[in-house]
């Protein structure tokens, strides 16, 4: 393989002001060198990642980095400036950058090396011989860890700064499964052999404590950020640095893009505290139940990791051992900080993620039975009293029975999977007991939810009690269950079931009177939803407000229903249409990706206008909002209804006025068009070529 980092991709006299100044700066460097096909693609890669936490650092460091489709090999930029630019850190700006470039689909041996070097970055020395470095060739050599630092340290495990970055990362690995042993001040630590070659490496802690020595305090943490990279690695780093100066055994699992190394469950076992320091889900996070925990963003454990420690001591010493080490479903995908409306929208999102699948099922299935049965299949007797084989009414009876039973499902499965978000498995019980207790009383869709923010809230509550060790055992599995029932089917059937009832009454009574500019300005406003986040949380909102009302279908929900599909449409046919009829103004990937589109926006996958989207937000999305307003309107207008919950283009039977859905989709599909063409034709910047556009962003930011 070339070289990560050459002198050509060293920038000593960096002149940026802004930090996407230097980005683009160093970009450059890159795409020079072929390492980065598509300038503006990457960068918006780079910028997604930015937006989602700011990677100046501490010492006057900033490392944007990011996973890209458009990067060809893993690759680094380092540049150096004289005024700082300022990447987001809490001491000021940086004037030691590194631009990370790693691709999609880069292999482990690159992604450990570029990790490597992020560990670096935690040494002083280091950082101090590159502000001191000459010449782009040896500062590249030094990066490469070629040119060693005149003055070396050793850092914890043995390694000498300077060392090269294979070696600081295969060292790593080694500790992983092993804490650290403690030796007298005057003896050179001791190094183990890597794991694989270790018989008992859960047994190391046992061997740090001589007779008589009371045992030290040992810790075992677990660091991850979005893209793997580098804070992952810094923030591992810098704990075991902490922890060495505190007198700590700490042992770090480094949950990267190059995969990890479990720790050992002997050395969890042994382990007096947990440090979660982490911005993405901590994998398999149940390993750490039941001790001590410290939960952080990945930047508190590079800022601040001796702060850590000292909490997670004092947490050990009051005995604070909760259940929470294992965080809920939803909250394994959340970030460190959020507020109460971002965590209720996450819990409602995970409900309707799950009940998605039986709409789906259930709804085709019906919609299906009406294909070929008819409008008076929903009259047929069961189809285990009549049946018969060669009958296509009793298989349209079937179809229909079926998928009858799999929509029955729709409101127990929203509230219990909201529950699920909020309390995990413990809420699944009274979250469908209150979900089977709102369909009883007709309380709906509005009902499932309520049922399952309740169960969610009680089983919490309950979680929170202080309980005798002896119960401890039989808390999940009877004592929730059955109190948070008992608690949530009081409160369904005799205090807030009614209420919700008639609330919901009085919105389907609403949706069915809707006619004129009421049931217009009402398309325009899902047609928006449908269309802003592609596939996104504002936009399976609508959706399930559509769903919700095929359990108790009438006219009005009927059309809300037609006009949130044929909107959901109208983004990825734009974008298809837009490759065909301005084809120039797109890479040679998007205009494949084009072709995917016209399927994808057939059969009402919205999401098939995300790499568009990912690439160009700000003029792809206007002009997909401003299409779907039009097909919900215009759907509205023409009072078209639709039975089926998805199916795109291949449900049209079941759509009632089906010409005219057709041209409400055809109009807006034509709206969209024509302003991307437009908006796209009208920036200024040059448009890549074919030549220099390899490849397209699968997701909106990089992972």
């Amino acid at each position: 393989m070339s070289q990560m980092i050459t002198a050509d991709l060293v920038d000593l006299d960096l002149s940026a002001h802004t930090k996407e100044e230097a980005a683009r700066s160093l970009a450059e460097r890159m795409v020079a060198l072929g390492r980065v096909t598509d300038l503006d693609g990457f960068l918006a890669d780079v910028a997604a990642r930015e937006a989602q936490m700011p990677t100046g650092l501490d010492g006057g460091i900033g490392i944007p980095h990011c996973r890209s489709e458009h990067v060809t090999e893993p690759t680094l930029a380092f540049g150096r400036s004289a005024q700082g630019v300022d990447f987001g850190a809490p001491d000021g700006p940086a004037d030691l950058i590194f631009l990370i470039a790693a691709p999609a689909g880069a292999d482990d041996a690159h992604l450990t090396i570029l990790s490597s070097l992020a560990r670096h970055l935690m040494d002083e020395d280091f950082t101090a011989a590159l502000r001191g470095a000459g010449d782009p060739a040896s500062t590249a050599a030094l990066i490469r860890g070629e040119d060693a630092p005149a003055a070396q340290t050793e850092v914890p495990g043995g390694d000498a700064v300077g060392r090269s970055p294979q070696g600081v990362e295969r060292n790593h690995r080694e500790r992983t499964n092993a804490l650290p042993e403690r030796s007298a001040p005057e003896e050179t630590p001791q190094r183990g052999p890597a794991p694989e070659a270790t018989a008992s490496p859960g047994t190391a802690p046992e061997a740090t404590t001589s007779p008589g020595t009371a045992a030290p305090f040992r810790i075992v943490a677990v660091t991850s950020c979005p893209t793997g990279i580098a804070h992952t690695y810094m923030a591992a780093e810098a704990l075991e640095r902490a922890g060495s100066d505190d007198g700590v055994e700490l042992a770090v699992e480094t949950q990267g893009s190059a995969g990890f190394i479990r720790l050992d469950p002997a050395v969890i076992a042994a382990a007096d505290g947990v440090i979660f320091a982490h911005d993405v889900p901590v994998r398999d996070k149940h390993r750490f139940a039941g001790k001590p925990t410290v939960d952080v963003g990945v930047k508190a454990a590079i800022n601040r990791p001796a702060e850590l420690i000292a909490e997670v001591r004092a947490k050990s010493e009051r005995g604070e051992v909760t259940s929470a080490a294992k965080g809920s479903p939803v909250d394994e995908t959340g970030e460190p900080g959020e507020g109460y409306g971002t965590k209720l929208r996450k819990w409602l999102m995970s409900g309707v993620s799950y009940m998605v699948p039986f709409v789906a099922a259930g709804g085709l299935l019906i919609a299906l039975g009406f294909a070929i049965g008819g409008y008076e299949i929903n009259k047929a007797p069961s189809v285990i009293e009549h049946f018969a084989w060669t009958d296509t009414t009793s298989w349209a009876a079937l179809m229909f029975q079926i998928g009858g039973l799999a929509f029955g499902f729709l409101v127990p499965v929203l509230a219990g999977y909201i529950a699920y978000g909020m309390a995990d498995r413990p809420g699944l019980v009274p979250g469908f007991v209150g979900g089977a207790i709102a369909v009883t009383i007709n309380a709906g869709f509005l009902g499932g939810l309520v049922a399952g923010l309740i169960a969610g809230a009680v089983v919490m509550a309950i979680q929170r009690l202080k309980v005798p060790a002896p119960l401890r055992g039989i808390m999940p599995v009877v004592a929730i269950p059955l109190i948070s029932s008992i608690v949530v089917g009081f409160l369904m059937f005799l205090v807030v079931g009614e209420p919700i009832a008639k609330l919901q009454s009085a919105l389907t009574d609403w949706l069915s009177s809707l006619s004129g500019a009421n049931a217009i300005i009402l398309g325009v406003i899902l047609g928006l939803m449908m269309c802003f986040d592609l596939g996104g949380p504002l936009n399976k909102v609508a959706y399930a407000f559509a769903v919700g009302g095929l359990a108790n279908p009438n006219e009005g929900s009927l059309k809300v229903m037609a006009a949130v599909m044929a909107a959901g449409m109208v983004p990825p046919l734009a974008m298809a249409l837009a490759t065909v009829v301005r084809g120039k103004l797109f890479t040679k990937a998007e205009r494949e990706n084009g072709k995917a589109a016209w399927v994808l926006g057939a059969s009402f996958i919205t999401e098939g206008a995300i790499p568009f989207a990912a690439a160009d937000p700000l003029r792809v999305i206007p002009a997909a909002m401003a299409g779907g307003a039009v097909t919900g309107a215009l759907s509205m207008t023409f009072e078209c209804t639709l039975r089926a919950p998805h199916g795109g283009i291949f449900v049209v039977p079941l759509i009632g006025n089906p010409l005219l859905y057709l041209i409400a989709i055809l109009a807006g599909t034509a709206v969209s068009t024509a302003l991307v063409v437009l908006l796209k034709g009208l920036r200024k910047t040059p448009q890549p070529t074919d030549a220099t556009a390899a490849t397209q962003p699968k997701v909106a930011v990089a992972a």
